[in-house]
């Protein structure tokens, strides 16, 4: 197949709305489809509906080109997404004979390429050539031009009132006399000037320089408007860069007349926009022998999708034509000469800081009314307060939006890596990096409510006048202070649409200027004269200020990143991550696809792989809203985990995480976070507990008591008695936490001083006499008993005397029971205890179990409580206590107890499966399977619950079995609402299953 396998991000991409993406994703399992392949470039497939007959998809991926037989108005429809979401995910097989009515279309479609081809091949037509009345068209033309003309002369006369008014009016006024001239425009044929005004009405009132911003723009505009007075003058470029910003359209077919420029362009980056009304795509390329940019725009209406066909970090072989421009930058592609690739090397042709700001000062020269300038940056490091720096110390200052780049930070470790990127008056917005050669996309910022874009680019005196109004402060000036020590003398008519002044160019520009020089004339008659001057020197000082523009003087960058030790995942499980933490392309998302993530975590984990560092940012932003993914979050993270976490507020969580022991540092002992020495006294204690405890002693007291608690339970690995002295000095800190974890700790250690103080307490309470258990409940609790983490507060309706004895007995060593009645596990549960203090005994026999994992202690228990059902008045243990009992258990022993107990009665068995989060036996997946398969017929809810519980946790070898039985509900009352669960559990084991072997 020439066509490399789309990503799911790309197929969702060409959907025509959410709902038609939502649909999609709920038909990427093999129960939807009849019977699917892949020929050539062409998909087809049969996807079961509400009929009989199943809908007929084909999908030329070359085209796109879709056809679907299902009435939907949609393309592509839900059921050409689900087809090339299956494809996208492995799940289409090849096939060398597809069905008849698939080699049809295809048939078809390479017809109409071969007509199309055919015209294509004639001469191009010439202009004029083809029109049914020549003359008419050129009225039109006239007439059009006659509009926009009379629409300028308009807006020149409001722009000269704003200003005659005074900019603070237009504050009061707000946004509504902008959209109101905007409209007028659009009337008068001119969007590109409307569009313009329109977004000035956001400028309004906004932020502190919101004065110069408006002014500077306004100036603008009346250069435009003098420049579009005097096209017949201007050289070629610039005429139709001036006929474009006014809004004069371009026919594709001029531009795809003119001379192609061939080469193999370099995807490097995009950046989409929206408002309410469209969405827009910038996608920069650039060629690798021409060293040319190119952009090539898209757009698409609200709800509408965007075209995928270049992928950044592809490079295509590809003509392309350049729009006419004083610096013609966007183009069309005219021809494809092969299918796009990979780019696996940094793109060539990067420069310096200083030589990317002259090119684009030179860009603003040509053309002043540009917005931004495509650059490609050799060796930038970041720094703290949001600029790039070169290895020469030059700088620039990153866009508002994105001074916080945490995924380029991440991506290179602070190290220098080229940067492709649009650079404007508001700063520097990254579009990709190329750290190790890998091509990263930029994570787009969070938009601001105001761009800052750097201190006032105006004179005050010109914008103290344009405040007030020149009705008010009449405006004249012999030199224009324009920052910086310069000042630029320069002769400005009262209308530059009269003959240019000797220093002016055709386009308003600047030809002198400096310290010296004489004026001429600074004074003109009238507020409205005085306003356009007023306007044009603002346009002329901005001009000059833009197009003189040098580098920052570069800040400390930040200390890069320690080095790891440790591989990232192989490429494929890094899309595979990518899919997980992007919502809505798995086709089932939610609790699943978290959970399907923090596999992915564990797995990679168990294999000592890293997770690639740009998605670092985004997984420590999951483990901040989640606490459960941390301890597998801390073994993919590695170093650079803990080095941005130091760097951001909202992770120093993370600081306190432990890494994978494996691969601890004893320097992270003295040097690293808490998280890491964590991580490094886990591992010494692992291979020697003695050592561990040696260390953690020497420096106990002495550390904070965030540390202490943290620390104090790495001895939970390898804990013996020779630890005890250390944890029994931890019982009498003054930290509350501290006590706890020392208290726990004693509790599950065998022989410890603190159980043999609760066996004595015990005894005293507690007696075996005549076969039986007789209690004296405990009525007081005394200072040791508080030093020993006895709870003194009983919760709500619990006697002190029951409270203080379920606290005893909790923390008693359970070998005190059997020692005390000579009996097994079983027989102690299964003796008598007088005066009803059997559900006490219970629940703290419950706890100690959990507490010191006993298996045979919870294997009777267990027992006990299947064969006592919970009563009403609570007397059982209660799910509450069952729970913890069942994580002491073996895996298969659990399983075996949770599969009995869904045979036995499926909505306690459903209960129960929360505490098999791991990978389930195969016999607890063939009862949950049967449970399922009773509960589909006529009881969706609860089988979704037991689906959802599934779909970590089902071996994937089960895929078909659940397929089997999605297809067994057709015609059942609730059929399709059960097959659409089953049919994502099935997605879920498939996607679990390609998961797992793109790790080997």
């Amino acid at each position: 197949m020439s066509v490399e396998r789309w990503s799911p991000d790309k197929v969702l991409s060409l959907a025509p709305d959410q709902g038609a993406a939502k649909s999609g994703r709920g038909l990427i399992t093999a129960a939807h489809w009849a019977g699917q392949g892949r020929f050539d470039d062409m998909l087809w497939g049969l996807c079961r509906g509400s009929g009989t007959r199943p809908y007929q998809v084909c999908v030329d991926v070359t085209g796109p080109a879709y056809r679907c037989t299902c009435p939907s108005r949609k393309i592509p429809c839900k059921h050409t997404l689900g087809l090339l979401l299956r494809w996208a995910n492995g799940g289409v097989p090849d096939d060398v004979s597809p069905p008849e009515w698939a080699t049809e279309w295809q048939a078809e479609r390479a017809a109409r390429a071969q007509r199309a081809g055919d015209r294509a091949a004639k001469a191009p037509r010439a202009a004029g050539e083809g029109l049914a009345d020549p003359a008419a068209a050129a009225r039109r033309v006239q007439q059009r031009s006659d509009r926009v003309e009379a629409g300028l002369v308009e807006l020149d006369r409001w722009l000269t009132d704003q200003v005659e008014q005074g900019l603070a009016a237009a504050e009061q006024a707000g946004y509504r006399p902008f959209q109101t001239m905007a409209a007028r425009l659009v009337d008068a044929q001119a969007p590109g000037v409307a569009g313009a005004v329109r977004r000035l009405g956001w400028v309004v009132g906004v932020g502190t320089n919101w004065a110069d911003r408006l002014l500077g723009e306004l100036a603008l505009l009346r250069l435009l408007i003098v420049a579009h007075g005097r096209l017949p003058a201007l050289p070629p470029g610039l005429a139709a860069t001036v006929r474009t910003r006014v809004g004069y359209p371009v026919a594709t077919d001029d531009v795809l007349a003119e001379p192609e420029l061939r080469d193999r362009w370099e995807v490097l980056g995009r950046l989409d926009t929206a408002d309410d009304r469209l969405t827009s795509r910038r996608t920069w390329l650039r060629g690798e022998r021409s060293g040319r940019f190119a952009l090539v725009l898209a757009f698409a209406a609200a709800g509408q999708t965007l075209p995928t066909d270049l992928e950044p970090g592809t490079v295509v072989d590809a003509g392309l034509c350049f729009y006419p421009a004083a610096v013609p930058r966007r183009a069309l592609v005219k021809a494809r000469y092969g299918e796009p690739v990979p780019a696996y090397t940094t793109p060539s042709g990067a420069v310096p800081i200083r030589a990317a700001v002259a090119e684009h000062a030179r860009a603003v020269a040509a053309e002043p009314w540009r917005e931004s300038t495509p650059m490609l940056l050799a060796d930038v490091t970041p720094t703290d307060d949001g600029q790039l720096v070169d290895p020469a110390g030059d700088a620039v200052a990153l866009h508002p939006d994105d001074d916080q780049p945490w995924w380029l930070i991440s991506a290179a470790g602070a190290r220098p890596v080229v940067v492709a990127g649009e650079y404007g008056h508001t700063g520097f917005r990254p579009l990709a990096a190329w750290p190790d050669g890998r091509h990263v996309p930029a994570t787009p910022g969070e938009p601001r409510a105001v761009a800052a874009g750097g201190g006032p680019e105006l004179p005050a005196d010109l914008l103290s006048a344009a405040l007030v109004g020149t009705a008010r402060r009449p405006w004249s000036a012999e030199r224009l202070d324009v920052g910086g020590g310069h000042r630029l003398s320069l002769s400005i008519p009262a209308n530059l649409h009269a003959e240019a002044a000797d220093t002016a160019d055709p386009a308003g520009q600047v030809s002198g200027g400096g310290a010296g020089g004489g004026l001429g004339g600074g004074s003109w008659g009238g507020s409205g004269e005085s306003a356009r001057a007023l306007l044009e020197a603002a346009a002329v000082t901005l001009t000059y200020r833009r197009a003189a523009e040098t580098p920052l003087a570069g800040r400390p960058t930040i200390a890069p990143a320690p080095d790891e030790i440790r591989p990232v995942v192989p490429p494929a499980a890094a899309q595979r991550l990518d899919m997980l933490l992007t919502e809505g392309t798995t086709g089932w998302g939610g609790p699943a696809q978290r959970a399907v993530l923090g596999q992915w975590l564990v797995e990679a984990g168990k294999r000592q792989l890293l997770a690639p560092p740009e998605t670092l940012p985004v997984l420590l932003d999951l483990g901040r809203r989640d606490t459960g993914l941390r301890p597998a979050l801390g073994a993919v993270a590695g170093r650079r985990g803990h080095w941005l976490a130091q760097r951001q507020a909202d992770w120093r969580y993370f600081r306190d995480v432990g890494g994978e022991a494996a691969a601890a540092d004893s320097q992270d002992w003295l040097t690293g976070t808490p998280g890491e020495r964590l991580a490094y006294l886990v591992a010494l204690r692992a291979g020697d507990p003695a050592k561990g405890l040696e260390l953690l002693t020497e420096t106990f007291d002495a550390e904070p008591p965030h540390d202490r608690v943290l620390l104090l339970g790495a001895l939970d690995t390898g804990l013996d008695l020779r630890d005890e002295a250390l944890i029994e000095h931890a019982l009498d800190d003054r930290r509350r936490e501290i006590r706890q974890i020392a208290a726990e700790l004693l509790r599950k250690l065998p022989g410890s001083a603190l159980g043999a103080r609760m066996a004595t307490r015990t005894a005293a309470s507690v007696r075996f006499a005549d076969g039986a258990l007789v209690v004296s409940a405990p009525s007081t609790i005394d200072g040791a008993m508080l030093r020993d983490d006895v709870d003194p507060s009983p919760p709500r309706g619990v006697g002190l005397g029951a409270w203080l004895l379920e606290e005893i007995v909790s923390a008693t060593p359970l070998e005190f029971w059997t020692t005390l009645t000579g009996r097994d596990p079983g027989g102690v549960l299964a003796s008598p205890v007088a005066d009803g203090w059997q559900p006490v005994l219970l629940r703290g026999l419950a706890r100690a179990t959990a507490a010191q994992h006993d298996p045979a202690w919870a294997a009777a228990l267990l027992d006990l409580a299947d064969a006592s059902p919970t009563e009403p008045a609570g007397d059982g243990l209660g799910d509450r206590l069952t729970w913890p009992l069942l994580e002491v258990l073996p895996g298969g022993e659990r399983g075996r107890r949770v599969a009995a107990a869904l045979r036995r009665d499926t909505a306690a068995g459903i209960r129960l499966l929360h505490f098999c989060a791991g990978d389930w036996s195969d016999e607890l997946a063939s009862a949950a399977l049967r449970a399922m398969a009773v509960l589909a017929p006529d009881n969706a809810w609860q089988l979704s619950e037991l689906c959802r519980l599934a779909m970590p946790a089902m071996p994937t070898s089960f895929v078909g079995r659940v397929e089997t039985l999605v297809r067994s509900l057709d015609g059942l009352p609730e059929g399709r609402r059960s097959a659409r669960y089953l049919a994502q559990l099935a997605a879920v084991l498939s996607f679990r299953q390609d998961m797992i072997e793109e790790f080997e």
